[in-house]
């Protein structure tokens, strides 16, 4: 099997979420670093235009947003699993909340901790991403409240460990243990003191460091240029597609995420899943390359 190529940097939230799920099934992979702000000469080739991080490359398969990239990694990587209890409800019902409401009060946080020492070309770009004003001094204001409320979510989090598992769903991490600790980390990465240490909520800390022990797996290092070397050597693979959609095979389409980073994803529309979307470009350098995005939270519309 072709081996794992996790697009990211080491300072991105999300791409901490995959790290530690790679940690959790101790598997081998190879970090390829891109910039934090575009452009991004040697990704959007591989993605269509797509510019979030990460991005999980296998062979000519392009994985966009950490929501399928985990997902895709236990997929092929079955043991052991993300799920480790099988109620797969509890798991997404975390992911969801650390990637939506925790991760809005850990921005507001640490961007508004930081305050004027903010990148203004940081400032720029993700300007670009959002579609809307980066609003230092706003965030400023809020960041005491912020704080507040992350504290109120590590009060919930203590809740689930109270009895004295080890991990958010027993005794085994899974894919619940890295949705919440990777805003916790992206706290204490950028702003340290913030949150460091919270003793009066009992348990929180010592379950933070059972995370953070797992470590990120085996990683090595590789070069964007040889990535897309391994892309233009490669064929997608085959994918499936839900009966009700099997008309739209071999059809234009756009992929876009609904909320921010809406860069378009054009190509032929190529299978889906109750969980994907998937199409198939050619790229003039690179050849085939299959694209496919989270279906919760990305629109598909006809080109």
């Amino acid at each position: 099997m072709t081996g794992i190529i996790l697009h990211q940097y080491d300072s991105s939230p999300f791409s901490e979420k995959v790290r530690v799920c790679l940690g959790i099934k101790g598997l081998e992979w190879q970090a390829c670093d891109q910039p934090v702000i575009m452009p991004k000469p040697d990704l959007t080739p591989l993605t269509g235009g797509y510019r979030r991080i990460p991005v999980l490359q296998i062979g000519a398969d392009i994985y966009c947003d950490s929501a399928l990239i985990v997902r895709e990694i236990d997929r092929r990587f079955p043991q052991p699993s993300l799920f480790p209890t099988g109620n797969r409800g509890v798991a997404n019902a975390f992911e969801i909340w650390g990637d939506k409401v925790l991760f809005q009060s850990a921005v507001l946080a640490i961007f508004g901790t930081l305050g004027d020492d903010v990148d203004p070309a940081f400032i720029k770009d993700r300007e670009a991403l959002s579609g809307q004003p980066f609003n230092v001094a706003a965030m400023k204001a809020l960041a005491p409240f912020a704080l507040t409320q992350i504290k109120a979510q590590a009060a919930l989090l203590a809740e689930q460990l109270a009895d004295g598992q080890a991990f958010l769903e027993g005794e085994k991490p899974g894919l619940a243990d890295a949705a919440a600790y990777y805003n916790f980390w992206f706290i204490r990465t950028f702003c340290a003191g913030l949150v460091d240490r919270l003793p009066d909520v009992a348990g929180l800390d010592g379950w933070y460091d059972r995370v953070a022990a797992i470590g990120h797996g085996v990683r090595s290092n590789l070069q964007p240029a040889d990535a897309l070397t391994i892309a233009k050597a490669a064929m997608p693979d085959m994918v499936d597609c839900l009966p009700g959609e099997a008309q739209m095979l071999g059809t234009n389409v756009m992929l876009a995420a609904a909320d921010y980073g809406r860069d378009p994803i054009i190509g032929t529309f190529a299978g889906s899943t109750p969980y994907s979307l998937s199409v198939l470009r050619d790229d003039p350098e690179l050849g085939k390359i299959g694209v496919h995005v989270p279906r919760l939270g990305y629109s598909i519309a006809a080109v």
